[in-house]
């Protein structure tokens, strides 16, 4: 197994501020002891509800957000040591697909600058040459090389995903961030960026972390899922085995909610009590418990470790191991 990236109990704490005189009110855990392998040329998937830390997770992974503890090994190299030269050369093997095409684009920069910039940041080509890989690469993702003087105004939504893509695409990276890259989109458009994405994964052999809580879609994409809930990873397997049998209750609730397109089909939605905890102050033991319809007296006062119950299928429960 060729592991591309390895990340060692890695966490993200944020400040609450109260303002100049309460200071401090407390720490938001947005990331709380993350441990997980991507190989390469596969998809992981991230799933769970807004607010779990998918995001932060990500662009921790990126170096845009510096983690308060942990560590990330890219191709068996402590990132987080990097600066200067090095932290550039990485960013070129590290890109991201970001979830709103329109806000993640300079309005004031045409389509072929934006694909281009890269280029010029790195050194990597002259002004005709960078024009060339530009008009490549916008061929690739489905648009015109008459399209490249174009604003982002003037493009629809799908198409402005697609100049993001060929932004990420642009310095040849070994892993693309994806952080909810259709949400944003038409449903019959989604279905346009998704197999480009698994059309150039194919093409170039690259490497997807995949960031949705649209559960259908991560299904569609990922070779395996990690579950998350308030910060930590509940449940990671091999997508078919996971959506087929889970076993985390958070995960089981999260799959009863999938709309099934059969209205002949009945299926069982499973309801869990109370609301979600706040991450400034969570519950102890399992974060899961107070809304989990089959905790135990353990739950409440312990935290469960992430156990592999089989080969590749791993768990974070009292009720399992």
């Amino acid at each position: 197994m060729d592991v591309l990236l390895e990340i060692k109990n890695l966490r993200k704490y944020f400040p609450v501020r109260g303002g100049f005189i309460e200071g401090s009110k407390g720490i938001v855990k947005a990331v709380d002891g993350v441990n997980l392998e991507v190989t390469r040329g596969e998809t992981l998937g991230l799933v769970g509800e807004s607010g779990c830390g998918k995001t932060t997770l990500g662009r921790m992974i990126l170096r845009l957000e510096a983690p308060t503890e942990g560590e990330i090994f890219f191709e068996g190299e402590n990132v987080l040591g990097y600066n200067g030269e090095r932290l550039k050369k990485f960013r070129r093997d590290v890109q991201m697909v970001f979830q709103d095409p329109y806000a993640s684009l300079n309005p004031r920069r045409s389509a072929g600058s934006t694909i281009g910039e890269p280029f010029l940041v790195h050194g990597l080509a002259d002004a005709r040459e960078r024009e060339e890989r530009v008009a490549r690469l916008m061929g690739i993702v489905g648009l015109t090389r008459e399209q490249m003087r174009r604003y982002p105004h003037e493009f629809s939504g799908g198409q402005r995903q697609r100049i993001g893509v060929a932004r990420a695409l642009a310095l040849n990276p070994k892993i693309i961030v994806a952080d909810e890259p259709v949400s944003a989109l038409d449903v019959s458009i989604q279905a346009q960026i998704l197999n480009l994405l698994k059309d150039l994964q194919a093409e170039f052999g690259l490497t997807y972390i995949f960031i949705s809580h649209d559960l259908s879609v991560v299904e569609h994409m990922s070779d395996r899922v990690a579950v998350m809930y308030l910060g930590k990873i509940v449940e990671l397997a091999n997508s078919k085995v996971l959506y087929e049998t889970p076993l985390h209750p958070y995960t089981k609730v999260l799959f009863s909610a999938i709309p099934v397109p059969d209205p002949a089909r009945k299926k069982e939605r499973i309801i869990t009590g109370g609301d979600v905890p706040s991450p400034v102050n969570p519950p102890p033991g399992c974060t899961f418990h107070p809304r989990c319809p089959y905790r135990i007296e353990r739950c409440n006062r312990e935290v469960p470790a992430l156990l592999e119950i089989s080969k590749g299928h791993f768990v974070a429960c009292h009720l399992y191991g």
